[in-house]
């Protein structure tokens, strides 16, 4: 089992779950998130203010496989999001060693479905 976080930019999340629903993958779980990476943020003014932004607005991903599941979910991810400009995202795949679904308490491959 895998556990796979991505952040993406907000606006590719509808292209992202349809590579991902592609991939017949249709759980996940999604949050807003602010970070920086390689982008750095940016300067803006307001009323005369400069403002440094440094914090971007992400959404994250968390999607718990099978490990068959894991390339072509990361694959379907990337296909989705890739933008060829910096701030695409990334992806950290993780071993899962235990994961538990509380209504019928299956444990592993059974629980994440």
């Amino acid at each position: 089992m895998k556990l796979i976080i991505a952040m993406i930019q907000p606006h590719k999340l509808p292209d992202v779950k349809k590579s991902l629903f592609e991939a017949d993958v249709h759980k996940m779980t999604i949050m807003n998130v602010l970070g920086c990476g390689q982008q750095k943020g940016y300067s803006e003014t307001y009323r005369g203010i400069v403002h440094e932004v440094n914090l971007l607005k992400k959404v994250r991903l968390e999607i718990a496989v099978n490990k068959e599941y894991a390339e072509p979910t990361v694959q379907a991810i990337i296909k989705g999001a890739k933008t060829g400009n910096i701030g695409d995202g990334k992806i950290f795949v993780l071993d899962l060693p235990r994961c538990i679904r509380i209504r019928t308490e299956e444990e592993g491959s059974e629980a994440i479905g």
